[in-house]
């Protein structure tokens, strides 16, 4: 079913908003457990009645909702000049049925709890896909575009259902096709280590400045301004920004005003608190740290993966003698006892992390006979999707053009989209 809610307009954009009734678990379509996926088509004012193709945007994440619109501008610019662009808040996010600590609260146990979270990952983010494509457009394909997490989707589209896909762009995000959590936290760390490194050749005055804030986490009770403390541990996850063109400037400008003078001695600045709320994002989408993991999962389990890895590179240890080093995208079991609305789910997310029946996320085999049309910008550099992992399900998947580049970081499409997508299109298109 999919329900249209009135269209309206801003300045250069016109917007249709839908809403479709869709399984929870695909394996059992007719039973009573239902969601709802929000989609948000945008259209060039005057094009309304136009008979465009669509393009798809799978959102980075998991957990994130597809990006608000405020005007034409980046990639949604250029893809306007010929699509109409369906911004899909996958299941699970944004102004579709979502998953927050209060939501969940109401199925009761942490087993009901992690068998509902379970189909939130990207094959069911597809198959929502699919059904949103057949009630909108038929048996016509349409493209897709799919950034960081968002690629991860687009290859798993592309090995359940590619007769949808006439052809697919991907931003910072080709997995491999068989790489577990551990393989993926064991190449990553060292890519995290390396911008820590750069980090503190760009400010060299942070060293002491991290060291301070770390010591005094550690020697006090620092509670955040919605709940929960500011742990060092917690502190040192600013350091997922690192991977972003603007992540470094982000983090220094934040700890610059880190203390405060008050009569008792130095304590830490409320502003600072509240922008290291407003950097971490853990509470208010917590299918990220519930599912960041099960991304890579197939038929086994992940066992909190960089948990464990962390163990093998000792130069993030709080004693080391060198500058301490800042984490990065990575998910921890401690967090579900610092972040407030982590903590009622810290059973479900162990029984998610001890799951191993997680089903298969990509067809080898079918991959390797892909006939679609697939650029991808892959970011040289990348913090968070291991450039090698790329550029090996590249040499697999037939009909895959890769632009591997260091002009733009992961956040390429936010800084840069208009003229990425421009490239990636004509790449598809043999333009390139």
């Amino acid at each position: 079913m999919n329900t249209i809610s009135l269209t309206h307009a801003i300045p250069g954009l016109i917007l249709k908003s839908h809403r479709f009734d869709l399984p929870l678990d695909y394996a059992d379509p007719d039973a009573a457990a239902k969601l709802s996926v929000f989609a948000r088509e945008v259209i060039a004012p005057g094009k309304e009645n136009a008979d465009l193709p669509y393009l798809v945007f799978f959102q980075g994440g998991p957990g994130s909702g597809a990006p608000r619109p405020g005007g034409a501008s980046g990639w949604i610019k250029r893809a306007l000049t010929e699509f109409r662009v369906l911004l899909l808040d996958q299941r699970g996010t944004g102004a579709s049925t979502p998953i927050t600590a209060q939501t969940l609260r109401h199925l009761g146990t942490p087993q009901a709890q992690a068998d509902y979270v379970q189909h939130f990952r990207a094959d069911n983010i597809v198959r929502d896909a699919e059904a949103i494509r057949k009630v909108l457009i038929g048996d016509r394909p349409w493209s897709i575009l799919g950034q960081s997490f968002g690629g991860f989707c687009a290859m798993n589209y592309l090995s359940a259902a590619p007769a949808g896909l006439k052809e697919v762009l991907i931003t910072g995000g080709i997995p491999s096709l068989t790489a577990t959590a551990d393989d993926v936290y064991r190449a990553t760390y060292p890519r995290v280590i390396a911008k820590n490194r750069r980090y503190y050749e760009r400010y060299p005055d942070d060293v002491q400045r991290v060291r301070d804030i770390v010591t005094y986490l550690t020697d006090h009770d620092v509670q955040m301004p919605s709940g929960g403390r500011l742990t060092a541990q917690r502190f040192l996850q600013l350091g997922l920004s690192f991977g972003m063109s603007d992540g470094f400037e982000a983090v220094h400008y934040l700890i610059e005003e880190a203390f405060v003078d008050a009569p008792q001695g130095r304590e830490m600045n409320w502003n600072f608190l509240a922008g290291v709320e407003h950097a971490q994002s853990f509470d208010t989408h917590p299918i990220y740290t519930l599912l960041q993991e099960a991304c890579y999962t197939q038929a086994t389990a992940s066992d909190w993966s960089a948990e464990r890895l962390l163990r093998e590179f000792p130069e993030f240890s709080h004693d080391a003698r060198e500058a301490l080093l800042f984490t990065g995208e990575m998910v921890y079991p401690w967090m579900m006892g610092v972040y407030p609305q982590l903590k009622p789910l810290k059973a479900a997310a162990d029984i998610l992390a001890k799951k191993t029946d997680w089903p298969m996320l990509y067809d080898v085999e079918k991959l390797r006979k892909n006939r679609v049309p697939v650029a991808a910008a892959v970011y040289f550099d990348d913090m968070y999707v291991h450039r090698e992992f790329s550029e090996e399900t590249a040499r697999i998947v037939p009909n895959i053009k890769l632009w591997v580049t260091n002009e733009h970081e992961h956040n390429g499409l936010r800084a840069d989209g208009e003229a990425i997508v421009d490239r990636l299109l004509k790449m598809t298109r043999g333009d390139l």
